[in-house]
Parts: structure tokens; sequence; C-alpha cells
């Protein structure tokens, strides 16, 4: 299995924005992804501008499938609005 975890920082008065995006894309995440075990946000606790995104799959091809989903896509172009800065992502191995 593969962790994806995601560093984002979000524009000032932009947070609810990327918290509702965010739970729309998790709903069709969760409804349209075998692949997908796991999918969170987590806003950090000293600075509500920062945010943690957690995601665990199930192999490389559950990856590339929600890289190309149509509501990623979708999600993608709404959240260019509310990211101050490129999202930081990175890949792990699960133990």
């Amino acid at each position: 299995m593969i962790c994806v975890l995601v560093k984002v920082k979000v524009k000032k008065n932009k947070q609810k924005e990327f918290e509702e995006i965010f739970k729309s894309l998790s709903k069709e995440i969760r409804e349209n992804e075998k692949g997908n075990i796991f999918y969170q946000v987590a806003r950090d606790r000293e600075n509500s501008l920062k945010y943690l995104i957690l995601e665990k799959f199930l192999d490389l091809d559950s990856i590339k499938e929600h890289s190309r989903s149509k509501h990623v896509a979708e999600a993608r172009k709404l959240f260019k609005d509310c990211f101050d800065g490129e999202p930081i992502i990175r890949h792990y191995d699960s133990l």
C-alpha cells in the first residue's frame, strides 16, 4: 500500500471554501475509488492556513486512477484559487 501526504497552505479568507471543496471531493472519492483506503484533511492547530491531506491507496494503479479521475480534475481547478503556493506532495510505502 502507498501513503500520500500533501502539505498545503491556503490564502487568507479561503479556508472555508477549501474545506467545502475538500468535503465534496472526499465524498466522490469514497463513492467512486475502490483503490482508495483513506482520504482525510487535517487543519494545523497553530496556523489555520496550513493543512495536511492524508491519503492511502492499495497500489500505484489506484493512485493513477485517482489522479486521472474527473472529480479530482474538477477539484484541482477550484483549489487553485484557494492555494497560497504549490502543494508539497510526498509518497511513502506503508509498512
